[in-house]
């Protein structure tokens, strides 16, 4: 077991030590200067060129936002289509699959529009090769590209110059395209071909078992769509199974780069925003607070699932090995409990194991991980949300000295605060308003077990399943505890609503707040001014957090996984 712990920590540092020189990288793209991939200019020259645009014209925030929601508002139009119509594209339909229910087609291009990818359907069985490629994978990288463009775009908002232009969304947008999701999406795909990864367009072979019977194995371009799968914070699965399948994960060596793929961008991005700004100081503080609170949600989910199920010792069943049921068995049970903690801070939320067969606590260790969404978070996003605590930090923190409240020499006013507050309610009240009304329906239908057909589990282990999906689809984390017969118009539509606010109010409420913060001068800072860069105010702030977490989200967990355990 020691072993498996060093050799987690190894992963976790190798990623590190990649994150740091790719942070400074993304510093130099968003930044205009001399990169190694600048022999793509003409490239990106070309695109802006069909597309009208004109790199250099900056935007007001105002104007950002609009450009964003409008090309969003194209690509999921472009998604629903190609998702009803699947069945009738000539090419690439290699098990004669079917079109995508209305309310499914939704669900799952909203799902993928927004960086989600809660799949309701099954992926060899629900999509075809060219929707897989064409739909759900461009859907991958256009998602991660806005989602890296408007982390940008805030960290540029951040600068001592004072300005009303807030950088150009097309631009931030190619770049993160061209520059960063391109390459290391291909590199990405060519390392985990050489592990085993399927990646062909041959159709489904039917092979004999050792039964005698006949068995349907699917194939496909699995590598191309993994490797954006992690680098951009999505988790959409080729297969149903996700990453628990052995053609998405073959070996310890895919696990390796496929967690580290994970982990990458979201760490450099706290490097990015260290060089961008020059200051260093401010990204140690950043990673030192998302690191010390992904450990403490990770550490008791793999000391729960290292302890076993009190569940099955019950029955006389030995668990020195720890619970096993829903684990993958190739990797264990420590190495499937550290990919799950790192998956529910960082919203790719891939699966190597069943979450709905974890511990009643370690339910709990993860909802507040998505919850939160700013332990890393995804790629820009998590430190948007981030942004956001550190806007109430200031205010409280600055209230309890008697200062005006001040971020980087730029004064904090009520509108900054207001906006802030705003994102933080509304999250919560998005996902438990839509568990609030999922129980509603349940409890008044007849008979609801057979009826609705939803849950495996009733009594508090249902609660929490219901709970963990909207939580998982406001967090833009899409992974599910699996306990719940989803694809139905209920649950289709009543998530494609939560994951389309979830992720929009928290990518335009920073816009604004960096939008009005860059309209500010520069003040320097003076001696009263509650310095971000310290000790004190990185306890002021993880203290928010957790505070503005417990407080938001303690009854529904006291309902949920708390009862469950207790009643064990």
């Amino acid at each position: 077991m020691i072993t498996d712990y060093i050799g987690l920590g190894l992963l976790f540092g190798l990623a590190v030590g990649i994150a740091i020189p790719t942070g400074r990288y993304l510093s130099h793209v968003f930044k205009g200067e001399t990169t190694p991939l600048d022999f793509l200019t003409p490239l990106e020259r070309l695109i802006y060129r069909l597309g009208g645009i004109d790199p250099a014209q900056p935007m007001t925030w105002r104007q950002y936002a609009v450009a964003l929601l409008v090309v969003n508002g194209v690509w999921l139009l472009y998604a629903l289509v190609m998702l009803l119509v699947q069945a009738q594209i000539p090419i690439w339909n290699q098990g004669n699959i079917p079109p995508m229910e209305w309310t499914l087609a939704l669900n799952t291009a909203i799902s993928f529009l927004t960086s989600t990818n809660l799949q309701h359907y099954s992926g060899e069985s629900g999509a075809t090769y060219f929707t897989q490629m064409a739909v759900l994978t461009f859907l991958q990288f256009v998602s991660a590209g806005t989602s890296l463009a408007v982390g940008v775009a805030v960290v540029r908002s951040l600068r001592s110059e004072h300005s009303e232009r807030f950088g150009n969304f097309y631009q931030d947008f190619v770049l993160s395209i061209t520059r960063v999701f391109m390459p290391l999406s291909l590199l990405g795909a060519i390392e985990l071909i050489f592990t085993g990864v399927p990646m062909t367009f041959e159709p489904y072979q039917v092979i004999k078992t050792l039964q005698g019977a006949e068995q349907t194995v699917a194939t496909g371009p699995v590598a191309a769509m993994l490797s954006i799968k992690h680098l951009g914070s999505n988790g959409g699965g080729f297969f149903g199974a996700n990453t628990a399948h052995p053609f998405e994960n073959p070996n310890v060596v895919s696990y390796i780069l496929n967690l580290v793929n994970v982990l990458l961008l979201p760490l450099a991005f706290i490097c990015f925003l260290g060089y961008f700004l020059n200051r260093r100081k401010l990204a140690v503080m950043l990673f030192t607070i998302m690191t010390g609170c992904w450990l403490s949600l990770t550490i008791p989910i793999m000391a729960q699932e290292l302890a076993g199920n009190v569940a099955i010792t019950q029955l006389g069943i030995d668990q020195s090995m720890g619970s096993l049921e829903g684990k993958e068995m190739r990797f264990g049970t420590a190495a499937s409990a550290f990919w799950c903690g790192v998956n529910i801070v960082i919203p790719a939320g891939t699966l190597t194991s069943m979450h709905d067969s974890y511990t009643p606590l370690s339910g709990l260790f993860m909802q507040l991980g998505m919850q939160v969404d700013a332990f890393y978070g995804g790629v820009g996003t998590g430190f948007l949300y981030m942004f956001l605590y550190i806007i109430i930090a200031i205010f409280i923190g600055s209230l309890m000295i008697g200062r005006t409240p001040e971020l980087l020499g730029k004064k904090v006013g009520i509108p900054e605060i207001q906006v802030a507050a705003f994102v933080i309610v509304m999250l919560p009240l998005l996902y438990l308003g839509a568990t609030g009304l999922a129980v509603a329906v349940w409890n008044n239908t007849t008979n609801p077990a057979e009826t609705l057909g939803w849950l495996s589990n009733g009594s508090y282990h249902g609660f929490t399943t219901m709970l963990y999906e909207y939580v998982s689809s406001a967090a833009g984390n899409g992974s599910g505890f699996e306990g719940l017969g989803d694809n139905t118009p209920f649950w289709n539509l009543s998530t494609a609503v939560v994951m389309l606010l979830g992720r929009f109010i928290p990518l335009l409420g920073p816009l604004i707040i960096g939008g009005l913060l860059l309209a500010k001068h520069y003040v320097p800072p003076t001696t009263g001014v509650l310095p971000v860069e310290s000790s004190t105010f990185a306890v002021l702030l993880t203290a928010v957090i957790l505070i503005i977490g417990a407080l938001c989200f303690f009854p529904a967990l006291a309902i949920g996984p708390i009862a469950e355990y207790l009643t064990q």
